[in-house]
């Protein structure tokens, strides 16, 4: 019989500029937070996954840390799928956890790609996960395969740009109630439809920033005498690599991935109280929203507006400000969706705590809605 898996301890760094900053140093922060949040000590650890960072294209990037942190465990792994990197490392820590193989798996991830990287050098390596025959060449960037994607999909459900920018302000107030966020200045409605064109119809606002950060959570095997967080369910799918590779912006894989985790999990749609979902554009969150069920097609502008994506709501969404407020700064953006449910399930959220929670459903995404993963997080006690 499979072991149980349990996030046990959670840091992080603030997002935002990090002047003289590596990568390594903000991981190695959010690591130190994450194993005193754990309740363990270094020699506890014997699993370490690492996300990849652009600005530290290190070969041996978990290896290379573990050095720096004075690790000695008897599993390394890097792993890299984009955006969904930090859930796809999560889920493999689960599986190495419930397997036995290990019994404290650190994952972490960070970069400094706000100050160490220049803005066109941050364009041109995103742009990579374009097509490196059919789509690179013509000089598309991340946001120009994003509003692509998002012309397509306003086109055959009906979602307009005002629904789109719903969301960006549901994110910026949420952000603001977080004291580690990037982007904390209000901005309303009206802001995000006027603010600058960057690919059409995508705006500055429909965007997320470019952040130094990181992110570190612990994965163990024995079950906390604190508030505990079992990692109930994970699934994956892969159905494209490339945007011309798409079949069906109505079908990316999110909701194949989401139902291995359901099923892993042994619960319903209904069953989910708390909602953490990948939000690289208000295009990705509005199109995963409704992919994974959570609102028809052309309606999660009306949940919003109805509240029930709010802190006080129903189903409260990335009470942490996501991706398009909180900040992004790779591998770890992604993460911080975990981070902030697991202190929400935890009682552990401060002044942006909510009410109880029992269920949360993870979901992030990387390349252009190329690689999906779903992670089912409950509380036990």
């Amino acid at each position: 019989m499979m072991k149980e898996a349990f996030i046990t301890g959670v840091g992080n760094t603030a997002f935002g500029r990090h002047e003289g900053l590596g990568a390594i140093d903000l991981m190695a922060q959010a690591a130190q937070q994450s194993l005193d949040s754990a309740r363990l000590r270094r020699a506890d650890i014997d699993g370490v996954l690492c996300g990849y960072a652009t600005t530290l294209p290190h070969l041996m990037l978990s290896t290379l840390f573990c050095e720096r942190f004075s690790l000695q465990p008897r599993y390394a792994h890097s792993l890299q799928v984009g955006g969904a990197s930090g859930a796809a490392m999560l889920m493999l820590a689960r599986e190495l956890v419930r397997s036995g193989r290990c019994r404290n798996v650190l994952v972490v991830a960070g970069e400094n790609r706000l100050s160490g990287q220049t803005r066109d050098s941050s364009i041109q390596t995103l742009a990579q996960v374009g097509d490196a025959d059919f789509e690179v060449p013509n000089g598309a960037s991340v946001p120009a395969y994003y509003a692509l994607m998002a012309s397509q999909y306003m086109h055959e459900t009906g979602v307009t740009e005002s629904d789109l920018a719903e969301f960006a302000v549901l994110m910026r107030d949420n952000a603001r109630r977080h004291p580690d966020a990037h982007l904390t200045s209000p901005i309303s409605h009206d802001d995000v439809l006027a603010s600058k064109p960057i690919c059409s119809p995508l705006k500055l606002l429909d965007c997320c920033p470019i952040s130094d950060g990181a992110m570190a959570i612990v994965v163990s095997a024995d079950r906390p005498e604190q508030a505990t967080v079992r990692m109930a369910g994970a699934g994956q799918a892969h159905l494209h690599q490339h945007l011309t590779a798409m079949q069906d912006v109505m079908q990316c894989g999110a909701a194949v991935a989401a139902a291995q985790a359901f099923q892993e999990a042994g619960l319903r749609r209904a069953d989910i109280d708390y909602l953490a979902i990948y939000d690289s554009f208000t295009i990705t969150l509005v199109m995963l929203l409704e992919e994974l069920g959570f609102a028809p097609r052309a309606g999660a502008a009306a949940r919003l507006r109805h509240g029930d994506f709010s802190p006080e709501g129903e189903l409260p969404l990335n009470t942490h400000g996501g991706l398009l407020s909180f900040g992004h700064c790779g591998v770890a953006g992604g993460m911080a969706h975990v981070v902030e449910a697991y202190r929400q399930l935890t009682g552990q959220a401060g002044d942006r705590q909510i009410s109880a929670r029992r269920h949360a459903l993870v979901h992030a995404d990387g390349g252009v809605m190329s690689s999906h993963v779903s992670l089912i997080l409950s509380r036990e006690n």
